[in-house]
This record gives structure tokens, C-alpha cells and sequence, in this order.
């Protein structure tokens, strides 16, 4: 089994940047940590990664509301910031997913 790296820099763009409240960007990374865990277990076909990335990325569609009633929202450098992340632990974890194609049900 594959294990990410503890020292993996989730976000960096956006935990660098005070428009993005601390917190909120914290509950984004873990989303994105519940698919590196699922990822870490091994043996999950294309599909079920997939499966597990639209649930994360709808998740974080949900997390938008609380972005504004914060005076933030998810925006170009949160969007790069979370897709680079995300494009990362595929490179990782090998899986051949197009970046576009892993956050397909984002609405930011």
C-alpha cells in the first residue's frame, strides 16, 4: 500500500493567502484527505476513484455559501490551488485521471 507523504503541502496557495479563511480552507483539505485515505487503501478501479473524487468535489460546492458569508469565495486561485493538489496525489497514486475530468461536478 502507498502512503502519501505527512509532509504533503495541501492547498499551499491558499493557506498563503488571507483572503481564504483558515478554517474553511481547512475543511476543503479534508475532503480532499477522506480520497487520499480511500486511495491509500489500494485496489480501487478508475471508476471508484472517480466515484469518491465527485463526492469530494460536491462537498466542496457546498462549502461555498460559508465562503462568502466570509467575505471569500472559491475563486481562480482557489480553483488552481485545489486542482493542483488533487492533479499531485493522482500523479502519486499512478491513477491516469484528466484533471478536468476528476472535478467534473465543481460549480466554481
Amino acid at each position: 500500500m502507498k502512503k502519501l507523504d505527512a509532509e504533503f503541502k495541501y492547498l499551499l496557495d491558499m493557506y498563503e493567502d488571507s483572503y481564504y479563511p483558515s478554517f474553511l480552507v481547512d475543511k476543503i483539505k479534508s475532503n480532499i484527505i477522506k480520497v487520499v485515505h480511500f486511495m491509500e487503501e489500494g485496489n480501487h478501479s478508475v471508476e471508484e476513484v472517480q466515484e469518491k473524487l465527485d463526492e469530494m468535489t460536491v462537498a466542496i460546492n457546498e462549502l461555498q455559501d460559508e465562503f462568502y458569508q466570509n467575505d471569500s469565495e472559491i475563486e481562480t486561485v482557489a480553483r488552481d490551488s485545489i486542482a493542483i493538489t488533487v492533479e499531485e496525489i493522482l500523479q502519486y497514486f499512478e491513477v491516469d485521471i484528466d484533471i478536468e475530468e476528476a472535478l467534473r461536478e465543481r460549480d466554481w
